[in-house]
């Protein structure tokens, strides 16, 4: 692969190309002179280099750049096209969102890559000379769950490493990642390397597995268990009122609704259901994490793109084939946990699931198990849509209307909280439906025949807003749920070593 910096810039200073590192102090607040100071450049020089790269995109000599120049600047360059980085380029670099990029917002974007690059530099290089060696990346690599036997990661430092002398200067950490317009991180790093890499390897190039083969999945599956335990617990007393709404058949209120969970368990009886809840989430997750991947290399396969660069329907339909078989697979457990939540124990004894589930299947055969899941699989491809289309919009605004083109934590959570919260209320009736279906016995008198049946009664009963008893805790639900998730998540990422 070129250089992305070619011949558009002065060569190394002999001591870097030596094969000794630069000592360099411990890491502090990065300035660009440390970067000058890293590359042996001074102002004037590093402005000449830039100046050229940009010229070398502009070859029309327009003073700006276009998608279309730098897209063909990136292919001079042997990046591959099929990745979309000409588009994500162009999005990161043009800061007055005019379809353009200039000089200065060229400069702009070169500023901040590069004091990006060294500070991730600095990072790796733990040991503060100046350089990358080998088993530097290879512990940040495995820090990042990512494995690799010893050839692949010479062929990493391989390709970096232009001079071929077994270490990595910053030069060369910065020629490589320069033009790469997503942020920095290791896990994001090796799978640019992935991509790139198949470029050089000429008539044998074969698709690499991809990066989920080397990431400690089970680690992420754990962090995300135990995330989605502590959020579902939180929100358990939420979750117990909905769904006592929810089969209310006469006029609901949430005052009263809290007042019989109360009379019938005290402060337990709000957390009626959540031990099944909880037990849910490790194979949900996991089936759904599963079955995603598997989808989208099959989508990626058919239409013949990357794997993991399906585009937005592929990602819509990967997602909502994937969080079916995940439902599917987990529904009796869904149901078990609804009859619990409802069943009506004026003793104050709850039944033990073991009893509950035997009396399903026993009075109403292995079907029971199942009684709901035709509304509750409708509602899941909508929801997904809705939800993913709100949040890619609300993101891309964002970042127009706040010039971030990173957004932090709390616009991810805000747009996260606003999209499911719109998602959740548009399924909203058919989580009613598949409920009501759930919590009624088969050999009730007043049993619905189906999930027609169900719509048209609740309708001709209680109007419109019987399809939406229980969507005020429902709501309040989203945002705890979501900070808390994400808050454990984060932690425990930390915890098991995955940042």
């Amino acid at each position: 692969m070129t250089d992305v910096a070619g011949d558009h810039r002065r060569p190394a200073p002999p001591q870097q190309r030596s094969g000794c590192c630069n000592p360099v102090k411990k890491p502090g607040p990065v300035s660009m002179e440390h970067v000058l100071s890293a590359l042996g450049e001074t102002k004037e020089e590093r402005e000449g280099r830039i100046r050229s790269l940009f010229n070398f995109f502009d070859g029309a000599n327009g003073g700006y750049l276009d998608y279309a120049q730098i897209e063909a600047g990136l292919s001079a360059l042997q990046i591959p096209a099929e990745y979309k980085y000409a588009k994500d380029l162009l999005r990161v670099c043009d800061a007055n969102r005019d379809g353009r990029v200039d000089y200065y917002e060229f400069r702009k974007y070169m500023d901040d890559k590069e004091l990006e690059l060294y500070r991730i530099f600095q990072a790796i290089d733990v040991e503060h000379n100046g350089c990358i060696l080998p088993e530097e990346l290879w512990d940040a690599l495995v820090k990042a769950g990512i494995e690799m036997d010893d050839e692949e990661l010479a062929r990493f430092v391989e390709h970096v490493d232009k001079d071929n002398n077994g270490i990595i200067t910053f030069e060369e950490w910065r020629d490589f990642l320069l033009l790469y317009p997503h942020e920095a991180t290791i896990e994001n790093i090796y799978e640019y390397w992935e991509r790139v890499y198949l470029v050089d390897i000429g008539e044998q190039a074969v698709i690499p597995d991809g990066i989920s083969k080397h990431v400690h999945a089970s680690k992420y599956l754990i962090a995300g268990g135990v995330a989605g335990a502590a959020s579902r617990t939180a929100t358990a007393p939420l979750d117990r009122l909905k769904v006592v709404l929810q089969v209310q058949t006469s006029r609901a209120s949430i005052l009263s609704a809290v007042r019989n969970i109360w009379k019938e368990g005290g402060l337990l009886g709000f957390f009626r259901g959540n031990g099944l809840n909880v037990v849910k989430v490790a194979p949900e997750s996991a089936i759904k994490f599963y079955t995603y991947e598997l989808l989208k290399n099959f989508i990626g396969d058919i239409n013949g793109e990357a794997k993991g660069d399906i585009g937005t329907s592929g990602r819509l339909v990967a997602g909502g084939l994937a969080g079916a078989v995940a439902q599917t697979a987990i529904y009796p457990m869904d149901l078990v946990k609804t009859r619990l939540q409802t069943h009506a124990c004026e003793s104050g004894k709850v039944p033990s699931l073991g009893k509950l589930s035997r009396d399903i299947l026993v009075h109403e055969g292995p079907r029971a198990f199942y009684r709901g899941i035709v509304p509750s699989l409708l509602g899941i491809i909508p929801y997904a849509g809705i939800d993913l289309a709100a949040y890619e919009t609300l993101k891309d605004m964002s970042k127009t209307y706040l010039a971030n083109d990173d957004p932090g934590p709390l616009v991810q959570l805000g747009c996260g909280t606003i999209s499911g919260a719109l998602g959740a209320t548009c399924v909203y009736p058919l989580q009613v439906v598949r409920t009501r279906m759930q919590a009624q016995h088969s050999s009730s008198t007043t049993a619905y025949s189906g999930m027609s049946d169900v719509f048209r009664r609740t309708f001709q009963h209680e109007g419109l807003r019987g399809f939406y008893k229980g969507l005020f805790p429902n709501l309040l639900k989203v945002v705890p749920a979501a900070s808390i998730t994400y808050l454990v998540y984060e932690t425990m990422k930390k915890s098991l070593d995955l940042d």
